[in-house]
């Protein structure tokens, strides 16, 4: 009762921008993106001129775990113990740090205990909103008409940016957890008593050499993808861009007699790559000008991406349909037409040819 209740409280809440509002002079407001400000939802762009160009993503406020038994994780406070049916994942189709959670929750055979509810591809002046169509669904707990809502029956007071995956505990009523790279870590472990998963997808002899690798590829790849499109100056995108394809060269070099990245063992390293990957040809050299090769120019990669999506289950968390509707339309700062490109013409069932190299653990 208590969980309903202060969550439709919140949905009263003013829109507007209060014109009291130590943030107001912040605010830039030519696109939309949108970030709650003491609760109160402001429909808002990114602000680069700071940063002298960059873009710099902040830091998920939401720290706790999901563990097997509830104890506390390695942030944040105990009692999320893992049980069937208590936890509720929303996500956007469209959303690479999303897709991770969806990927793990299909492979870890977590589908049957937690539940989604999928927001509609654009995200407008409202940010994501649930529209239940196309692919998206309503919100199935509270029936939100957005996402912010969620954050503001969490927290009242919640300043920042509204962003999936988000991980809610029906329970207790909040969110566990908003950073996708800790809910894959909680999906790859914490529920295998209930499910009986025997993948491990960060298995302890691989660890250091699985951390030190996605330290490179989230800050030049994952979000140097972003941090090329949304650059604010000429030096800050081709500092970044040039990173990215320098980390890009070097994984195809890596892969040419390893099947995955670390070798013959599918991890936690390929699940973070794949989720850029599978948008980097249909959105990210266009949309985002990273440009200077395709994922389809590398002597590698093309495959190596083909064998990710043809593992059982993966394409069905794969929407390009959501993906390219998404960056093309909401972003109308980068792309003020919102037209969407008719190509390419991506397949990526065609036969990888990678099993050669070595099987799958």
């Amino acid at each position: 009762m208590t969980q309903c209740s202060s969550f439709i409280a919140s949905k009263f809440r003013s829109h507007a921008v209060s014109s009291g509002s130590s943030f107001r002079q912040d605010l830039r407001k030519d696109g939309a993106m949108g970030m709650l400000v003491d609760g109160v939802w402001h429909d808002v762009w990114y602000d680069t001129k700071e940063t002298k160009g960059h873009f710099k993503r902040a830091a998920s406020q939401f720290r706790n775990w999901v563990t097997a038994d509830g104890t506390p994780g390695p942030s944040g406070t105990g009692g999320f113990k893992a049980e069937a049916g208590r936890y509720h994942l929303y996500v956007s189709l469209a959303c690479p740090w999303a897709h991770r959670t969806l990927i793990f929750r299909k492979l870890k055979k977590l589908e049957d205990l937690i539940s989604v509810s999928i927001v509609d591809p654009l995200m407008l002046e409202n940010g994501w909103e649930f529209k239940g169509k196309d692919g998206g669904t309503v919100d199935h707990l509270f029936g939100a008409k957005a996402l912010w809502e969620i954050y503001v029956g969490a927290d009242p007071h919640y300043s920042g940016r509204v962003t999936v995956p988000v991980l809610w505990d029906k329970q207790t009523g909040t969110i566990v957890n908003n950073e996708s790279a800790e809910i894959i870590r909680m999906f790859n472990s914490a529920f295998d008593g209930l499910t009986g998963s025997k993948d491990d997808f960060y298995p302890t002899d691989l660890r250091a050499e699985i951390d030190a690798l996605n330290e490179v590829i989230y800050d030049t790849v994952n979000n140097g993808v972003y941090k090329s499109g949304f650059a604010g100056t000429q030096e800050a995108y081709q500092q970044n861009v040039l990173r990215l394809f320098e980390t890009l060269d070097m994984l195809d070099t890596r892969l040419e007699s390893n099947r995955y990245l670390l070798g013959d063992r599918l991890t936690e390293a390929d699940w973070r790559l794949f989720t850029t990957l599978v948008r980097f040809d249909a959105v990210y050299v266009g949309h985002f000008k990273c440009n200077i090769r395709r994922i389809e120019d590398y002597r590698n990669l093309p495959a190596y991406l083909r064998d990710l999506y043809q593992v059982p289950g993966v394409a069905e968390t794969t929407n390009l349909t959501h993906i390219k509707d998404h960056y093309y339309r909401s972003h109308r700062t980068i792309n003020p037409t919102g037209i969407v490109p008719a190509g390419p013409d991506l397949d990526f069932d065609r036969p990888h040819g990678r099993e050669g190299l070595a099987k799958a653990a």
